[in-house]
């Protein structure tokens, strides 16, 4: 398999993640915001029309396009595995940008999810 349709793997993970941290800036941003008590059409509404959030969707969109690339060019069984990379960068990114914490059972689920990749990904 070629090198370069790798990308379209790496970008759907990439945009994926992208998308939810976008998501998660947003939902925190509007709940602090927003008054205590506030109806919950209303906070769904403020974040549908926020354009970070519509971004995200795009992104979300976007990324959905790729891996339909993806789909053309590996099996599904070769290929899924990749997505689980996600997990990974969102623990990553949150600790780093929301300074969520790392606990070791976090740490420990990540060395699987990336063992469990590189093992699948042998053909």
């Amino acid at each position: 398999m070629k090198l370069f349709n790798h990308i379209y793997i790496i970008l759907t993970v990439f945009l994926t993640v992208y998308g939810q941290l976008l998501l998660k800036w947003r939902v925190s941003y509007w709940q602090k915001q927003l008054p205590v008590g506030i109806n919950k059409f209303e906070f769904l509404f403020k974040l549908f029309t926020d354009f970070w959030v519509i971004q995200s969707v795009l992104l979300a969109m976007l990324a959905m396009a790729s891996w339909m690339f993806v789909l053309t060019k590996f099996e599904l069984s070769y290929a899924y595995p990749f997505t689980s990379l996600s997990f990974v960068l969102v623990l990553v990114a949150s600790y780093l940008i929301f300074a969520e914490s790392i606990t070791i059972t976090k740490l420990i689920g990540v060395a699987f999810i990336i063992v469990g990749v590189i093992i699948s990904s042998k053909q």
